[in-house]
């Protein structure tokens, strides 16, 4: 999966390591695999929808729980409530922000209650609501999970999530559920919603087709600004393989710590980007 997501056009990006100021602008992201993969695109429409230099910070990753520490392939990384970005958020100078809140669910197939994560997500949500001009919020792809057949359930749930064993009967209450919860804390922080597109979607249900990428991110990140987007985000080899290969503020590879202090890079227009 990661080996296809690289197969963006090939575009030369400058990034520098040593800029001291710090921009005026904040994107904060939240989310797992769907931004993990897409980060590149996400990093060009992010600026192109809420302005450029961006101070980017994102808690994401493959498997990325919400609230608890999670393990895949060998990597661990804290809960994104528990994660580095937030007391690195209270240290940094004030900003123009605007806040996406996506890929929510994993925490269902890890065995976690709807409850526990409508709770995580309002931790989150009241965080960012007090720094925050813009909120959005993806919803679930309840649509796919409806029209999946048991088959294929099975068949991604081994692949994704060996060691779940809810069947795709549950799987669909439970994120019924969660959605519902996702709705009520939208309603409450005066978030904006955005409801993923069928269309984003191949056979697997769950991850944005590659070639979705530059218009499903402009339309989630649509709420941010009253202008659409001139043209579709370009794509650049480089920096999706720079990004990806950043090491964030914390995790462990095989048991083995890893910390780098953020930023971990800043770009040639004076933005930069910090993970988490």
């Amino acid at each position: 999966m990661v080996a296809a997501s690289a197969a963006e056009p090939i575009q030369t990006v400058k990034i520098q390591e040593d800029n001291p100021l710090s921009p005026a602008r904040r994107v904060i992201l939240l989310g797992a695999s769907n931004l993990t993969r897409g980060i590149s695109t996400v990093v060009e429409i992010a600026k192109a929808q809420w302005g450029s230099p961006l101070d980017i910070m994102s808690a994401l990753g493959h498997g990325r729980s919400y609230g608890k520490t999670q393990r895949v392939l060998g990597r661990t990384l804290p809960g994104i409530t528990e994660c580095g970005l937030w007391h690195d958020l209270d240290k940094r100078p004030q900003a123009d922000t605007a806040s996406l809140i996506t890929d929510v669910g994993n925490d269902l197939l890890f065995g976690v209650s709807p409850i526990q994560v409508v709770e995580w997500i309002d931790q989150c949500l009241e965080r960012l609501a007090s720094v925050s001009r813009s909120l959005v919020i993806t919803e679930l792809p309840l649509s796919n999970l409806s029209k999946l057949p048991a088959s294929r359930f099975r068949l991604f749930r081994t692949i994704l999530f060996p060691s779940c064993r809810m069947t795709l009967l549950e799987t669909g209450k439970a994120a019924e559920d969660l959605n519902d919860g996702l709705l009520k804390l939208a309603n409450r922080y005066r978030a904006q919603v955005v409801r993923p597109d069928e269309a984003w979607y191949g056979i697997d249900p769950i991850h944005i087709k590659m070639r979705h990428w530059p218009a499903a991110w402009a339309r989630i990140m649509q709420p941010w600004s009253k202008q659409p987007l001139a043209g579709p985000a370009k794509g650049s080899f480089f920096r999706w393989l720079w990004l990806r290969l950043l090491t964030p503020h914390y995790r462990q590879i095989l048991g083995i710590d890893q910390r780098k202090k953020q930023p971990a890079a800043r770009f040639a227009d004076g933005s930069q980007i910090s993970l988490y």
